[in-house]
């Protein structure tokens, strides 16, 4: 409407006292009706013998700002009087979680959740054997007195003789590059499912 600043400053002081009488006097919508005709018949305009500087707004603003508070505020009044009446519920969007890691039963080997990897990596190379599997041996040991004479006597050896410190090296950095390998492809997998994912919501989006 090409409003002037003084024009702007009371239409939008207008709006602010309307939704002031509804939400602090709580007025209903016939009485925001008159109390909106009282206020235009003071700053619209009029025919009486008063200065031209008092008539903030001509006859074909007044009727654009009536037909807009007609279509905006009046015609949703039951909604903003249930908007500043009614107590609304809180609703929660978000939650906290902990998550109390328990710790390992091995000693210092730290447990999959603390080293992010999955149990089956874990438990192949990382955590030493549980008492379960000692227990089995003892078993086997107890039924094949026979064929554990041999593993008793092999036990006292040294795991690691004949080898060299570059020898367990070797082996050590075959076991990791095998577990990155595995990570490193499992995470290329669930990269390649989200792209293809989202390029199916683009191509939904364009169709659209």
């Amino acid at each position: 409407m090409d409003f002037s600043i003084i024009q702007y400053s009371k239409f939008m002081t207008l709006l602010a006292m309307l939704l002031q009488n509804l939400k602090t006097l709580h007025m209903s919508l016939e009485e925001s009706i008159k109390w909106l005709g009282e206020v235009m018949a003071e700053i619209g305009p009029t025919h009486s013998q008063k200065s031209e500087d008092w008539n903030i707004f001509d006859v074909k603003q007044a009727n654009a700002i009536i037909d807009y508070l007609k279509i905006s505020l009046f015609q949703h009044y039951k909604l903003y009087e249930f908007m500043f009446y009614s107590a609304r519920e809180e609703i929660v969007i978000g939650t906290e979680q902990v998550i109390e890691v328990v710790k390992s039963a091995c000693g210092p080997f730290p447990n999959p959740l603390e080293e992010g990897i999955s149990s089956d990596i874990h438990s192949t190379f990382i955590e030493p054997p549980t008492i379960l599997d000692t227990e089995m041996k003892e078993l086997d040991q107890e039924q094949g007195p026979e064929e554990s004479q041999p593993e008793t006597d092999t036990s006292n050896m040294d795991p690691l003789a004949g080898f060299n410190i570059e020898d367990v090296k070797s082996v050590l950095d075959q076991v990791t590059d095998d577990i990155l390998i595995g990570i490193q492809t499992e995470i290329n997998q669930k990269l390649q499912i989200q792209e293809e994912a989202f390029n199916a919501r683009i191509e939904k989006l364009k169709k659209a």
